[in-house]
């Protein structure tokens, strides 16, 4: 497993979805400061542009970005025609799904660390108030935590649209409207809504007054899903049933 996860880094290395991916940070933080020109009456400071650019992390930007990245890295074994030879090798399609499946963990850990440091640079940028050692580093953990709590959530669909070349594109449209949708969760669906839950395990504060979490729901909401998705990966995929 060491080797495969080793290898799934080396080929990073060739491919350039990771920079849309780090573009795709910097893209959550740019429709964020969009806001700002709406003459709302709102003062922004560190906090409140961090906790804005949270909302579009969550609800549009970060569940299709880590599905288009891990869709495309499984996608490329298709692609590049070693699928169809994967019973000559001692590593089944599980144990190499797997390794990939880490390496976008470790992933969403960096994705989220990039769209803080992307949120800080901003900040100083447009002049805003509130920076301070502490708070930061809180939310570079928080930021951090949830871009890898939101990946368990996007498991079953990253692993499912895995089973046919090219389907990860419908991952992606999936994720998107997944995440989307939890926009539009409030009260007691927050903390069972996969998306939302993910910000209950990070006790997000939504304002002044904040957001009542029930953080034992969070965290069974967001384990399900990783266990669904867990569970997905022993079904193989079609083309390696046809071959066998």
């Amino acid at each position: 497993m060491v080797t495969i996860i080793k290898t799934e880094f080396v080929k990073l290395k060739r491919y350039f979805i990771i920079w849309i991916g780090v573009s795709l940070m910097l893209l959550t933080v740019l429709l964020t400061l969009f806001t700002t020109m709406a003459d709302d009456g709102m003062v922004w400071d560190f906090q409140f542009l961090f906790e804005q650019v949270v909302k579009n992390f969550v609800t549009m930007i970060f569940p299709m970005c880590i599905t288009l990245i891990s869709g495309y890295m499984i996608s490329r074994e298709y692609t590049d025609g070693t699928l169809k030879n994967i019973e000559t090798l001692p590593i089944s399609f599980q144990k190499l799904l797997a390794g990939k499946l880490i390496v976008s963990a470790v992933l969403s850990l960096f994705l989220g660390a990039v769209c803080f440091a992307f949120t800080v640079i901003a900040n100083f940028i447009m002049g805003y108030d509130g920076f301070a050692l502490l708070p930061a580093i809180t939310g570079l953990v928080q930021m951090t935590l949830l871009g890898f709590f939101l990946y368990l959530t996007m498991l079953p669909i990253i692993v499912l649209t895995s089973r046919q070349k090219g389907s990860f594109l419908v991952g992606v449209i999936v994720a998107f409207v997944y995440g989307f949708i939890g926009m539009f969760a409030n009260g007691a669906l927050q903390s069972i809504y996969p998306v939302t839950a993910a910000l209950g395990i990070i006790n997000y504060r939504a304002g002044a007054e904040g957001i009542a979490w029930n953080i034992g729901l969070c965290f069974i909401s967001v384990l399900t899903m990783c266990a669904v998705g867990i569970a997905l990966m022993f079904i193989k995929p079609k083309t390696q049933e046809k071959e066998i």
